[in-house]
């Protein structure tokens, strides 16, 4: 066993965890943060996208004992403390950005890196920014005008840094 210690969404865990036991099966049983999904673990669907010290992530290939000492984001973390829904998944619910919701949290996982990285990305810069990421149902249209709402919106209040 080897101790784990991350900051995950703001707050401080401590686990002794299987050297082997991945990132994202260390968010889901050990720390019970299932909005990270587990689609394809060979990082082709990126449906566990999560940022790691404010970079995307794709956790079904990395070892939680590679993340110790680090800063973990998931999508559990991106709504505020009050338990307002960040702008990024304020916009994929209003632009009907989802379909059945299982590549959603990576999406948005990478949206928020991406935003963050190009606060005012073009319609194909946003294809390029979640090009690693896939959707069996949408069709991507309606996820790339969410990103570009959410991006308008991170900019006019304020949160294109968060």
């Amino acid at each position: 066993m080897t101790t784990v210690k991350v900051r995950v969404n703001g707050k401080g865990e401590t686990k002794d965890v299987e050297p082997r036991l991945l990132l994202v099966d260390f968010l889901r049983e050990e720390l019970g943060l299932t909005g990270t999904h587990v689609g394809c673990d060979t990082t082709n669907c990126g449906a566990c996208t999560i940022l790691l010290d404010g970079r995307s992530v794709k956790s079904c290939t990395m070892f939680a004992v590679q993340a110790d000492g680090r800063e973990i984001t998931t999508i559990e973390g991106m709504q505020d403390a009050s338990g307002e829904l960040h702008p990024i998944q304020r916009a994929f619910w209003e632009n009907h950005g989802l379909q059945c919701g299982y590549c959603t949290p990576g999406m948005v996982m990478q949206a928020a890196w991406l935003l963050r990285e190009n606060p005012d990305p073009t319609e194909q810069e946003i294809r390029l920014g979640i090009s690693g990421n896939l959707c069996r149902c949408t069709g991507y249209q309606n996820i790339v005008k969410s990103v570009k709402e959410a991006a308008k919106a991170m900019r006019s209040d304020g949160k294109g840094r968060r």
